[in-house]
């Protein structure tokens, strides 16, 4: 393996951990306001580039060190590649874009509801 080839998979690891990141990290932030704000962005980031049409900057950087490598790079976005091959091979491009769109407003429900949980709280003692 040559050193294009490794520094090609450390960028698809990070790119996995960014996207367990970004799917899961509501678990994570609860009572952390700077690692929320860091995920709320993370959020934000992840709905934009789904639905942008540019491609995602670590996907570009893997696929031109697999190919400074001298492997055949993938074409198109990094999660379509990576989910439809692995994980949903019979689902629509638009399908997985859909989905991961609706895991990133999902998680912005649970702030939605973190942010007023403690108003509803409040209310419901004072009515007590």
């Amino acid at each position: 393996m040559t050193a294009y080839a490794d520094l090609a998979t450390a960028v698809l690891a990070l790119h996995a951990l960014f996207i367990v990141w970004v799917a899961l990290g509501a678990f994570w932030t609860r009572g952390r306001k700077w690692l929320t704000g860091l995920h709320l962005a993370s959020l934000a980031w992840g709905v934009v580039i789904e639905l942008a049409p540019w491609p995602c900057p670590l996907t570009l950087l893997e696929q031109d060190l697999d190919a400074r490598a001298g492997e055949a790079a993938y074409r198109g976005a990094f999660l379509l590649h990576y989910l439809q091959a692995f994980v949903y091979p019979n689902l629509s491009d638009r399908e997985i874009i859909t989905g991961a769109v609706a895991v990133c407003v999902l998680n912005f429900g649970v702030y939605a509801y973190r942010a007023v949980a403690p108003a509803r709280a409040a209310q419901r003692q004072s009515t007590d």
